[in-house]
């Protein structure tokens, strides 16, 4: 598993995504786009995460940016979390973990002495050539999707 840095190309990928779509990298080349990786929908946390992005989502998209969240989930499991809290973000599944590897997310965790492997919360800012320009890592939530926000629009 490597680190992803500041200033180097973002792996690419493609995944399905809630709505039976799928998503890629390279599908949105002129675009900015917000990578975040998040552990499990329809937790306290990701549930928070997901909805203030939402809240933002058209700031977002008026600066051109797309906003994809990805855990392992499975697509049934992303559809059923965007009704419940009326998301209006893309949800992909990296079941495989393939993605999360890839971005250096997948981590061993330790819970009550417990140790597993887990997705990390972190967040990647990716420019419209493809760079990563900004990473955020063991991200806490609140005023989370404010900083990215100013990050997109300093991007501007």
């Amino acid at each position: 598993m490597s680190e992803i840095a500041i200033g180097q190309l973002a792996p690419d990928f493609e995944m399905p995504t809630d709505g039976g779509a799928t998503v890629a990298l390279s599908g949105l080349k002129g675009k900015s786009v917000v990578l975040y990786f998040y552990p499990k929908d329809d937790t306290s946390g990701c549930t928070s995460q997901a909805i203030a992005f939402t809240e933002n989502i058209d700031k977002f998209r008026a600066l051109s940016c797309e906003v994809i969240g990805v855990s392992k989930d499975k697509v049934a499991s992303h559809d059923k979390f965007k009704a419940k809290y009326d998301l209006d973000v893309t949800l992909a599944s990296d079941f495989g973990t393939e993605i999360c590897e890839a971005y250096g997310v997948w981590v061993e965790k330790s819970m009550y002495g417990r140790k597993y492997f887990g997705i990390e919360r972190a967040t990647f800012l990716i420019d419209k050539n493809g760079t990563v320009v900004n990473i955020w890592r063991k991200v806490k939530v609140p005023g989370h999707d404010e900083a990215v926000l100013k990050a997109v629009q300093e991007l501007v």
